[in-house]
């Protein structure tokens, strides 16, 4: 943990006492905690009279897009020139919900060179050294939650309003799956609390993030399903999901956000995998889920390119779909007595 010190903190506010430019950053492929850190922030920040904005690598799903301020997101993949003009231009950029720059793909390179102060909030394991300032805590359920933390040491809570309290809310309530998972504490509870008092309807966000599904997705939903297996020596889950299969249910970007937990429901499930292949990558991207003391985020370093959090990371292979499922299953023979205790 890397906890803000008052030092830090009281520099911060110093160097935000008067106008800034600021550019916020979430991960390639930004999630429901990336977009509502970010955002949030953001609206934070405008509030306070920064001139702040939004730069996301690349896009991020539809059922994200009604988050106040998503209007003005930029995106970097395709407005490249006009968002590295506004990195070089910057003079703070926060790195939000990612503590690695390779994290946020073609844009490292344009922020490891810009002369701006750089700020990390993450809640991610073995973070990098590169901004100035940084609060890391892996112990808080999602970044959602680190930035209200953050608006509360900078002694500015009264400032959270509806548009700020919906984008953390959508975070947390995402990167907790709506409260489920263990590092949702009491303190969490007392966040969300108080963005409801402020007026944030939380009937209205998890509509907007759950109940919004296309015909499509359902019916890739459905093709995941039929493809689980269950590997019971291992209490291993795991879902494949080929190109074919996304492109003929008309994937879109977020469609298969969440489909893992799936395999994890199953009974007697305690590590749960889905492998989905990403041609024009050329990868496999893997999601990893797990129950108790079983550290996904060591599995997927050690041998899949990955990490994250104990109980949910990612990965990759570069091996094609088949060698990769063979490869993991291999690998399990390893963590047996580890997935049986």
């Amino acid at each position: 943990m890397l906890a803000m010190n008052k030092a830090d903190i009281l520099d911060l506010k110093k160097i935000l006492s008067n106008p800034k430019k600021v550019v916020i950053v979430p991960h390639k492929n930004p999630d429901g905690d990336a977009m509502g850190s970010t955002l949030g922030l953001c609206n934070y920040l405008k509030k306070l009279g920064h001139s702040a904005m939004v730069i996301a690598p690349n896009d991020y799903p539809e059922f994200l897009k009604w988050i106040p301020g998503t209007k003005d997101v930029l995106i970097h993949e395709e407005n490249t020139s006009v968002a590295e003009a506004h990195i070089s231009q910057a003079d703070l950029i926060f790195t939000l919900d990612f503590n690695a720059l390779h994290r946020c793909g073609t844009m490292e390179i344009p922020i490891e060179n810009s002369a701006a102060i750089k700020v990390m909030i993450d809640h991610h394991q073995q973070p990098d050294d590169y901004a100035t300032y940084v609060y890391s805590d892996v112990s808080i359920c999602s970044t959602c939650e680190m930035v209200y933390h953050f608006i509360e040491m900078m002694d500015d809570l009264e400032h959270i309003d509806v548009a700020i309290g919906e984008a953390l809310y959508t975070g947390i309530m995402t990167d907790t799956a709506s409260f489920r998972f263990s590092l949702t504490t009491s303190t969490t509870h007392r966040v969300i609390a108080h963005l409801i008092d402020v007026g944030v309807e939380k009937t209205h966000i998890h509509n907007a993030v759950y109940d919004t599904n296309s015909f499509g997705r359902l019916q890739l939903m459905g093709c995941a399903l039929n493809n689980l297996k269950f590997l019971e020596p291992f209490k291993t889950a795991y879902i494949s999901l080929t190109n074919k299969e996304l492109d003929s249910h008309d994937f879109q970007k977020g469609d298969t956000e969440g489909l893992v937990n799936y395999g994890l429901s199953l009974k007697g499930a305690k590590f749960a995998v889905i492998f989905i292949e990403h041609k024009q990558e050329g990868i496999i991207k893997i999601s990893f889920r797990s129950k108790g003391d079983f550290d996904v985020n060591t599995f997927a370093r050690t041998h899949f390119n990955g990490g994250g959090h104990k109980n949910a990371s990612g990965g990759r292979s570069n091996l094609n779909l088949e060698d990769t499922i063979a490869k993991f299953i291999s690998i399990l023979s390893e963590y047996k007595s580890e997935l049986n205790s």
